[in-house]
């Protein structure tokens, strides 16, 4: 569900989205995509986030605004955590969260943009 009381979760099949749905779903694949770059160069990654952060103000209370919130937590948690690990690569340690971080950061984009691909919510699940 989104969250909000008179906003589905998700849109029935063949609706067309509301303008301001529309340009919350482009903006949200904008920022998973920046966020999958960052695996490649790390700037894009920060971009990612920063865009994310930028944006959700724009979509307060559409469909789409939980996917601003998931990008911001994955970008955030993904930062800090790569942080520990590259602290504590020296031991054994570091390399199992650098490992369990690219994993769960992996898995909350590629969820994020099948649930945003399907119209739906990123907590929708249906």
């Amino acid at each position: 569900m989104s969250g909000f009381p008179n906003q589905p979760a998700t849109k029935p099949p063949g609706s067309p989205l509301s303008p301001q749905d529309d340009n919350a779903k482009t903006q949200a694949l904008i920022a998973y995509c920046l966020l999958g770059a960052g695996y490649f160069t790390g700037l894009f990654w920060v971009i990612g986030g920063v865009w994310a952060m930028v944006k959700i103000g724009d979509f307060r209370g559409s469909l789409f605004e939980d996917h601003f919130v998931n990008i911001i937590k994955v970008f955030w948690w993904g930062m800090g955590m790569m942080v520990i690990g590259i602290v504590t690569t020296f031991i054994v340690i570091g390399w199992l969260i650098l490992l369990g971080t690219f994993i769960w950061t992996v898995f909350k984009i590629v969820k994020g943009l099948s649930q945003l691909t399907s119209n739906r919510a990123y907590a929708d699940q249906g």
